[in-house]
């Protein structure tokens, strides 16, 4: 167990929300005293680490062989690596959201197959898709996570290694409700995953067949830190930053155009601004959720 307090305000729950792949994320837990579990598959192996905030002290708590590592990578994972120098609120709406919102920050988990999984899995689908087929997957070929067994709603899962999902047949693609262009997305950033931890840089996660800017995009939030990493093509991210700065929609170009005074913090503002862009006008039907299993 160790203890690190943060030099500034931190909202625990806030900065680790964006790891979170639905309310039933095998790898992700709170517990009824508000500690966050979170199960990952590191450099040493197989590890669960458990985060609670008191008194402006995090205390954590790590199992399993990749226990170390975890407990090393605390302060990074809860923004210790996050420059907000040069971040100035230009727009009253976001002077708002940093009063509202001083302990957001930008972490990091150093693990980027961990997190181009999901993100591949949530491409051009509604969440609840994705995030169905991230659960059986995880329960499926993952191993149970360290110290979860007694939690309440079962042991959490720790993600396979890239050897593992390379090797997932097309059947269990199938049943877990991804269909084949993103379990071969999958598979084929599996046979470099290697490289990629040791370069995940935009172009050479973009160099990947059925890997664009948006995917890049959302793993260089969550594996690197990167607060400038804006998720160009989005469904709903254009209107929320067009509707919370404008009080109107735009598309890509008008979001680019209307981040571009926060260039290196793009990201930061449109997590700020989350809670202030109010929903997308209603003006028909919801999309169903789709059950690619029945096709």
């Amino acid at each position: 167990m160790r203890h690190w307090r943060p030099p500034w305000p931190l909202d625990l729950r806030t900065t680790l929300d964006p790891l979170r792949r639905g309310p039933h994320d095998p790898a992700f837990r709170v517990d009824a005293d508000g500690a966050v579990w979170r199960a990952s598959l590191t450099p040493d192996g197989p590890g669960t680490l458990r985060l609670r905030m008191r008194h402006g002290v995090v205390d954590a708590t790590a199992w399993g062989p990749g226990a170390g590592w975890l407990l090393d990578g605390v302060p990074d994972l809860l923004g210790a690596g996050d420059v907000t120098e040069g971040f100035e609120a230009r727009h009253p709406v976001v002077r708002e959201a940093v009063r509202l919102r001083p302990g957001l920050r930008i972490g990091r988990t150093g693990r980027v197959f961990e997190a181009l999984v999901p993100a591949v899995l949530e491409q051009k689908v509604l969440a609840a898709e994705a995030w169905r087929a991230w659960g059986y997957l995880l329960r499926r070929f993952g191993e149970p996570a360290p110290a979860t067994e007694g939690l309440p709603g079962g042991p959490m899962r720790v993600p396979p290694p890239p050897e593992v999902w390379a090797r997932i047949p097309s059947w269990e693609w199938h049943r877990s409700g991804a269909e084949p262009v993103r379990a071969r997305t999958i598979i084929g950033a599996a046979r470099v995953a290697a490289r990629l931890e040791e370069d995940p840089a935009e172009r050479r996660l973009c160099s990947l067949p059925g890997i664009g800017p948006w995917t890049a995009a959302e793993v260089r939030q969550r594996a690197v830190g990167d607060a400038d990493a804006v998720s160009v093509g989005d469904y709903h991210l254009p209107g929320l930053v067009g509707r919370a700065l404008t009080g109107r929609e735009v598309d890509d170009a008008g979001m680019l155009e209307l981040l571009e005074p926060y260039a290196g913090h793009r990201h930061r503002v449109t997590r700020l601004l989350a809670p202030f862009g109010g929903g997308r006008p209603r003006r028909g039907p919801r999309l169903p959720v789709r059950d690619y299993r029945r096709f």
